[in-house]
C-alpha cells in the first residue's frame, strides 16, 4: 500500500463475550497492525481480566496502559464526551459492538471522516461474499460504516496471519529438541511426549467424558493436554482431584494433564507440538488451521442451533470428502450422537484419517494463502474508501 495513503491511527473496540476468543482476535490484529504496518493502535476492551489470561503483561486495574506498542483503554461504559481530534483514522467495532455515542458524534465532527468498519465474525457460509464491504449509512450523521468479513475465499477479507507465522511454525516443528524442551517445560514426562498428544480446548458442554472413556480404552497411549479451567467437571472426575495446573493422572491408555493457561504467544507452539488439536470459537480455530495438524472445531453455540449450519458450511469447504472428520465433528458438537454412545469407533476412524487430513491441510493452506491476510486486506480496503 502506498505509504502516503496509509491511515496512521486506528481504534479497535472489543467487548468480551466468548471469554478469550473476542479479545484473542482483537489482540492479534492490534499487534500485527503495529508491528507489520506501523499503525498506531488504540484497543478499547471491557474485560481486562480475560485479556490478562492471554497477555499477562496487562494490568487489570489500569485505565490506560501500553502493551507491546498498543495503547489499551479500559472500556468501562458508554458514557463520556470525545474530541474530534482524538478520533482515529480507522475505527473498528468488533462483531457489531455499540461504540460509545459520544465517540460516534466526534467521528462525525472530524474534518476528515474516519473509515468506520464493523469487523464481523468468521463463517464459511456463502452469503458473506455478498455482504463483505457493503456500506451502511448512519441514520442521522454523515457517516458510513462498512461491513468487513474474514473468510476463506478471495471475496472475503481472509484470515489473520502474521507475515512470519508459517516460517516460525516450520522451524519449530523441524526442531525435535526444541519441541521436547517446550513440552518438558509444560511438565510432560518422556512417555507423554512419545504418546499421541491431543490439545483440548472446548466449551463446557462438550462431551468430554465420553471421549476420555474412549481414549482410556484405546489401543495406543494418548496424552490429553487441557488448559486449566477447561472441561473442569470432566477433568476433576478423571483425576479424582482438583484440576489445577500440573495435575495429571493415567488410566488405561489415557493420561490427562492440566496445563497452565498459556499466554497467547505460547499457544501456537502448543498447537504445533501436538498431533491433533481440538479447538473452540474463532481465534484458536484459525490458529489450528495454520498449525498444519489435524483438528476438530468445537463451535460457539448459538440460538436455534445456527452454529450447526456454520459448522456444516466449514466442513463442506474444508474436507467434504473426509467423512471420519465430519462424523467426529458433528458428534462432538451435538449435531449427531455416536452409535451406542461409544466414542471409540468415531475416534478410531478420525485418527485413521490423519494422513489424509495432513494432505488436505497443506492444500487448504495454499488456497487460503492466496487470499492474503486479514490485516493487510483491511488496510487496503480502508485506503480505497478514504
Amino acid at each position: 500500500m502506498n505509504q502516503s495513503t496509509t491511515p496512521v491511527t486506528l481504534a479497535l473496540f472489543c467487548k468480551v463475550v466468548d471469554n478469550y476468543g473476542d479479545i484473542g482476535i482483537c489482540w492479534r490484529l492490534a499487534r500485527q497492525l503495529v508491528r507489520e504496518h506501523a499503525i498506531a493502535v488504540t484497543l478499547w476492551v471491557d474485560d481486562l481480566k480475560s485479556f490478562a489470561r492471554i497477555c499477562p503483561q496487562v494490568d487489570t486495574q489500569a485505565t490506560v496502559q501500553h502493551v507491546d506498542g498498543v495503547a489499551v483503554y479500559h472500556w468501562r461504559d458508554q458514557e463520556g464526551t470525545y474530541r474530534a481530534e482524538d478520533v482515529a483514522d480507522i475505527v473498528i467495532e468488533f462483531f457489531a459492538v455499540d461504540i460509545p455515542p459520544g465517540y460516534v458524534t466526534a467521528m462525525a465532527q472530524r474534518a476528515a471522516r474516519p473509515v468506520w468498519l464493523n469487523l464481523e465474525g468468521l463463517t464459511a457460509e456463502e452469503w458473506v461474499e455478498g455482504c463483505h464491504t457493503l456500506p451502511s449509512m448512519h441514520p442521522r450523521l454523515p457517516l458510513t460504516k462498512h461491513f468487513f468479513f474474514p473468510g476463506f475465499t478471495g471475496k472475503t477479507g481472509g484470515l489473520l496471519r502474521e507475515v512470519d507465522l508459517l516460517e516460525r511454525r516450520d522451524r519449530f516443528q523441524q526442531d525435535a529438541g526444541g519441541i521436547a524442551a517446550f513440552l518438558g517445560g509444560l511438565g510432560l514426562a518422556p512417555a507423554e511426549q512419545r504418546a499421541c498428544k491431543v490439545s483440548l480446548f472446548c466449551y463446557p458442554h462438550a462431551p468430554v467424558a465420553g471421549l476420555f472413556d474412549a481414549w482410556r480404552r484405546g489401543g495406543a497411549p494418548l496424552a490429553c493436554l487441557v488448559p486449566e479451567g477447561v472441561a473442569k467437571d470432566e477433568v476433576r472426575a478423571f483425576l479424582g482431584a482438583e484440576p489445577v495446573a500440573g495435575a495429571s493422572r493415567t488410566q488405561g491408555m489415557l493420561t490427562v494433564r492440566v496445563l497452565p493457561f498459556v499466554p497467547q504467544a505460547d499457544y501456537d507452539p502448543l498447537l504445533w507440538a501436538c498431533d491433533v488439536n481440538i479447538v473452540r470459537g474463532e481465534d484458536s480455530f484459525v490458529r489450528a488451521q495454520w498449525a498444519n495438524r489435524p483438528f476438530a472445531w468445537h463451535i460457539y453455540p448459538q440460538d436455534d442451533n445456527l452454529h450447526h449450519k456454520k459448522l456444516r458450511a466449514f466442513i463442506s469447504r474444508y474436507c467434504p470428502d473426509i467423512e471420519p472428520l465430519e462424523r467426529f465433528a458433528l458428534a462432538f458438537n451435538g449435531v449427531t450422537e455416536p452409535a451406542g454412545d461409544d466414542w471409540l469407533p468415531l475416534w478410531q476412524a478420525f485418527s485413521g484419517a490423519f494422513e489424509s487430513l495432513a494432505c488436505r491441510s497443506a492444500n487448504w493452506q495454499k488456497a487460503v494463502l492466496a487470499n492474503g491476510d486479514l490485516a493487510s486486506n483491511l488496510l487496503t480496503f480502508a485506503a480505497s474508501v478514504r
